[in-house]
């Protein structure tokens, strides 16, 4: 497997700490629920609830960046778009100290996962690297590598794979 960029990591960080604010506040929410401080406990649980699943779905992108997974870099992506206009109201509501480091932090985010380093390194197919073998014995077959012009996406292996597959109307 290629080196993991800095900046893969950076972005991967970036989003876990994010992940982590969100579920701290969603578990402080629901405390607050629980113990009938909330002023409206129905928006309270509501709020709880989204907090949670948001914060472990931006846990589950950190992870994906980490692991080179091609579909973590959208959620990512639209998650530090969504915190824009979020620490701007929140800049305008006179609180900068959650306003600030949240657009510093999104910004951030942003650079580091559209960066060329990161988008050359999630586009690349990680999987063929892991054939290393279990018998350090042994030496190992070299893999064949791929043809110059053979497609390295998801999207275009599988579109590929569907049109090699048999038709209804094709005669075998």
């Amino acid at each position: 497997m290629t080196k993991r960029p800095f900046t893969v990591q950076a972005a991967a960080a970036l989003q876990a700490a994010e992940g982590a604010a969100a579920v701290g506040f969603g578990v402080f929410t629901g405390v607050e629920t629980a113990t009938g401080a909330a002023v409206d406990p129905a928006s309270a649980i509501g709020v709880t609830v989204l907090a949670l699943a948001g914060g472990l779905g931006m846990l589950g992108c950190a992870r994906g960046l980490l692991r080179a997974a091609q579909w973590s870099r959208a959620p990512t992506v639209l998650t530090q778009l969504f915190a824009l206009p979020i620490a701007w109201s929140l800049w305008q509501s006179d609180r900068p100290a959650i306003a600030v480091p949240l657009g510093v932090v999104a910004v951030l985010a942003l650079i580091t996962v559209l960066s060329p380093p990161s988008t050359a390194w999630l586009i690349e197919d990680h999987d063929e690297d892991d054939d290393t073998p279990a018998n350090d014995t042994e030496p190992a077959e070299p893999a064949a590598a791929p043809p110059p012009g053979e497609p390295r996406s998801l999207g275009r292996r599988l579109k590929d794979r569907l049109n090699e597959q048999p038709t209804k109307n094709s005669k075998n």
